[in-house]
């Protein structure tokens, strides 16, 4: 694991010395480029919703009650249900302010989920049985016309700050990543919102595949057949550093006072939508009794979903540490990640009031909890020393985005 971490660290770290000459129509920013990310997770998406809340509500106690989460991130990163809260943080309304308030995540959640994941669908024996034989377990219409409704004809290249969405394409067997900057170079790539939120979202045996067409300037036209961004990057936060850093290189985002080498002009936040609890998940004795069939449905859940969705989050996780941390710089990375969830909490369709106010509970209850980070030996996170809470390090990060949006005004 060493060395894998080393390599893909030597390889980032030519694009965090940022050495190239910045072009003359480059976009003057401040010190600071500052990253948000968020894991996907199905109804767990109320745990980050939570968070965002928290450092929205300290944001506007700097900044007066109109702040907003999209006024201080150059990048916003959403991978399904993570894909759904990007876009009502950055979507505009009449207005050209966000859609939605972080405060009003939650209650979006409690009100449309048992909805799109109806307990119906879920406890009915023969649904259960032609999901597992074929078809999803839930139809999507709700899901699907609650979105259209919402965002109506806006598209990539209308959100208010830079964002970034990953699809996966069945047909092509490739990601396909939609974000406002190649909407605007890209006519083909410039979809409408509702059509990327319903394919982000489209978690394979949870909810149909998706599929939509856009037209490019000369009017041909382009087919997408996507399903979850999941499954290529649950946690989107190496693709957003990635995405943003190309801009710093090839000079579309400029940082003052740019000094060769330095390493904490990078400001990173990476919320997950937590995890089950190690030792409770799943065993190798129950999975040695899987065959296919098993290994896609075991119990009213999905391992294989599982294990990818953990696999790929994890990993992320790992590597942006280690990039982080061999800088010297891992207070400029802040990942928030619950790793102890059981039962129905651990689930990504339980939308019973019960497991939904349980995850309210967990999303506050994490703000109370130490900071973590991996720990590059082992790969888990573990409570750091010295640096309080998640809330007394969320309250830090406030103020340095505040600074960083004064500072690019009075620039």
């Amino acid at each position: 694991m060493k060395m894998n971490q080393l390599i893909l660290t030597l390889a980032l770290l030519t694009t965090f010395n940022l050495l190239q000459p910045p072009l003359t129509d480059a976009i003057t920013k401040g010190r600071l480029a500052t990253v948000l990310s968020i894991d996907g997770g199905g109804i767990r998406g109320i745990i980050p919703g939570t968070i965002l809340a928290f450092l929205e509500a300290k944001l506007q106690e700097l900044d007066g009650p109109n702040a907003r989460i999209a006024d201080y991130f150059d990048v916003v990163a959403g991978t399904s249900t993570g894909g759904l809260v990007t876009t009502m943080l950055t979507a505009p309304n009449k207005d050209s302010r966000p859609l939605y308030a972080a405060k009003d995540i939650t209650s979006f959640y409690l009100q449309n989920s048992p909805q799109i994941f109806p307990e119906s669908s879920r406890k009915d024996v023969v649904k259960s049985l032609t999901n597992l034989l074929g078809g999803p377990k839930y139809d999507g219409k709700y899901l699907h016309s609650l979105i259209k409704r919402l965002l109506g004809n806006l598209t990539m290249e209308n959100t208010l700050t830079d964002v970034v969405i990953p699809t996966f394409d069945i047909k092509r067997l490739q990601p396909i990543i939609f974000s406002t900057i190649d909407a605007k170079a890209n006519a083909s790539k410039n979809a409408l919102l509702s059509d990327v939120c319903i394919s982000t979202s489209a978690a394979p045996t949870y909810l149909p595949p998706y599929y939509f067409e856009t037209k490019d300037a000369q009017g041909n036209t382009r087919s997408f057949d996507l399903i979850d961004g999941g499954v290529a990057a649950n946690n989107p936060t190496l693709m957003a550093i990635t995405h943003i850093s190309k801009q710093i290189l090839t000079g579309q985002f400029q940082l003052t006072d740019l000094k060769p080498m330095e390493s904490n002009r990078m400001l990173v936040l990476s919320l997950g939508t937590g995890m089950a609890k190690n030792e409770e998940k799943y065993t190798a004795a129950a999975a040695n009794q899987w065959g296919l069939l098993g290994w896609v449905y075991s119990n009213g859940a999905t391992p294989l979903l599982d294990v990818f969705g953990a696999a790929t989050s994890d990993m992320v996780d790992i590597h942006v540490s280690t990039l982080f941390q061999s800088l010297g710089s891992e207070k400029n990375y802040l990942r928030i990640q619950e790793e102890g969830l059981t039962g129905d909490a651990s689930s990504v369709d339980v939308a019973t009031t019960e497991n939904m106010e349980t995850l309210v509970q967990i999303g506050n209850s994490l703000l109370k909890k130490p900071v973590s980070r991996v720990n590059l030996e082992t790969g888990r996170s573990e409570a750091v020393q010295g640096e309080g809470t998640n809330e007394e390090a969320l309250t830090q990060f406030a103020k340095l985005l505040s600074d960083e949006r004064k500072l690019r005004l009075a620039n």
